[in-house]
């Protein structure tokens, strides 16, 4: 299994990495497709035949749908559908069951035991994205079905992303790189930082977010706020964590993939948060669905209206949950009513900024803990026992959140004090890759040596280790 953070996963990249430098480059697209392949087939072999049917029918219908050709709009709507229904059909179905049955007294089948294949979420909107392109003439049909199954397959994505565009990625893997040690160690030192965020910040926060969530009537509000905060951090922590991990074997392969982060959480207000946090899922929402319905050009009522409905979207793709759909209707509605606020342009400067930053945190931190919830009752519940459970034993009574010792709040409150120090010198211009790089060789090795120290200190390695957004 070559899950990201398992071992098989660096073995498969240190047996890819130099078949790929050996490779003429014109034939290296298919060396990543059979990569590709087996990486798809070592997690879920039925899937593979899921996503195959799919991008085969909208390469096909692409052929077909470029600007002027006879029945183009026939065929697009054919490739929509090839693209979208296996996801509305396995991922939504028992959603819509479920609701159809509370609201009309149904016994609608609840779809239990529908296949959920690898990507399916990530695998289908790029595929949209593709045959969106091509019918808006941006991008040249493809005449071969392998090149476009090896763009829907790409293995460094597939399971959380970041999403690429056909036109972006395909060419990188036609481009006649070379083998660079320099590019060797800066991806390596990235895929290192991603270890790290996953390692001692996300799977320690993950023991408090677990216990804070499964009984909040048992925990004093102390606990719960701390629990909330902590799923912030966690959820960052782990997002980020394997998208640093693939964007460093990305450029390991001199793969320059879209950037998914960069340090949301010091976003002055939301508009600019999702200009920050996931940016390849919010520009491909912006491009193929809020550009689509109009955007901001049909005046300010249509441009809330808009999104609204873009968030909305954004919202049950992350899944079929109620709390999904609540959580980006609030985000929508936020946006808007920034849009119309006197000083959303002030609180982006200093001294103000610093207040955004705060505010909008907490915005995170609440619409999150919707996000986290099993179920809107649930999510109701965790506030309410927030107003009404008094007490503020979070840091005497820890044990009570899962944590063996007060060691272990150190470790958790280290890790994050990392992640936000470094999030704050990336915000001010200072990267510590290029400042270890350009470091003389002792103090590299110096730097590596306590690297390696803080990482199995703090790093806490026996658990699951699944990465959430792997869920959506």
């Amino acid at each position: 299994m070559f899950s990201v953070n398992s071992l098989g996963f660096l073995c498969f990249l240190a047996v890819l990495t130099p078949l790929w430098f050996v490779t003429r480059p014109g034939r290296r697209w298919q060396l990543m497709l059979a990569a590709n392949l087996v990486f798809y087939l070592s997690i879920d072999v039925p899937g593979l035949f899921v996503m195959l049917a799919s991008a085969l029918v909208v390469w096909l219908s692409a052929r077909h749908a470029a600007p002027g050709a006879a029945s183009a709009g026939r065929w697009f709507s054919l490739g929509l559908f090839a693209a979208l229904a296996p996801l509305l059909a396995l991922k939504y179905y028992g959603m819509a069951a479920e609701t159809a049955n509370s609201l009309f007294g149904l016994s609608l089948w609840d779809g239990a035991g529908l296949p959920q294949p690898l990507g399916l979420a990530y695998f289908s909107l790029q595929l949209v994205s593709y045959l969106v392109d091509v019918r808006r003439g941006t991008l040249s049909a493809e005449p071969c079905f392998a090149r476009v199954l090896c763009y829907a397959s790409f293995f460094f994505s597939i399971t959380q992303g970041p999403f690429n565009r056909y036109g972006t990625l395909m060419p990188q893997l036609d481009a006649p790189t070379r083998f660079d040690s320099r590019r060797l160690w800066r991806g390596a030192m990235r895929c290192a930082w991603g270890y790290f965020k996953k390692y001692a910040v996300a799977e320690r926060a993950a023991v408090v977010v677990s216990a804070a969530f499964a009984a909040p009537q048992d925990l004093d509000r102390s606990q719960l706020i701390f629990g909330a905060v902590m799923y912030s951090f966690q959820l960052y922590a782990d997002f980020s964590g394997y998208t640093y991990i693939v964007l460093g074997a990305g450029e390991i392969l001199g793969l320059a993939l879209p950037e998914n982060f960069r340090q949301p959480f010091l976003a002055a207000t939301v508009r600019e948060l999702w200009s920050r946090w996931h940016i390849s899922l919010s520009q491909w929402f912006r491009d193929y669905v809020y550009i689509p319905l109009g955007g901001n050009r049909r005046g300010a009522a249509r441009r809330d209206g808009n999104l609204g409905g873009t968030f909305l979207a954004s919202g049950l793709w992350h899944g079929a949950n109620w709390t999904f759909v609540v959580w980006g209707g609030l985000h929508g509605l936020i946006q808007a009513v920034e849009n119309h606020l006197p000083w959303r342009k002030r609180i982006t400067k200093f001294p103000l900024r610093l207040a955004g930053i705060a505010g909008t945190f907490l915005i995170f931190v609440f619409t999150f803990t919707i996000f986290r919830a099993d179920s809107l009752p649930d999510a109701l519940e965790y506030f309410r026992c927030i107003a009404l459970n008094g007490g503020t034993h979070v840091f005497s009574e820890y044990w009570e959140l899962g944590l063996t010792s007060r060691l272990d709040i150190v470790l958790l409150l280290g890790g994050i004090a990392a992640l936000v120090a470094v999030d704050i010198l990336h915000e001010c211009g200072v990267h510590l890759r290029d400042a270890i790089a350009a470091s003389p060789l002792p103090v590299r090795w110096l730097v590596y040596e306590c690297a390696i120290f803080a990482f199995l200190l703090m790093g806490k390695f026996l658990s699951d280790g699944g990465f959430l957004y792997a869920r959506f």
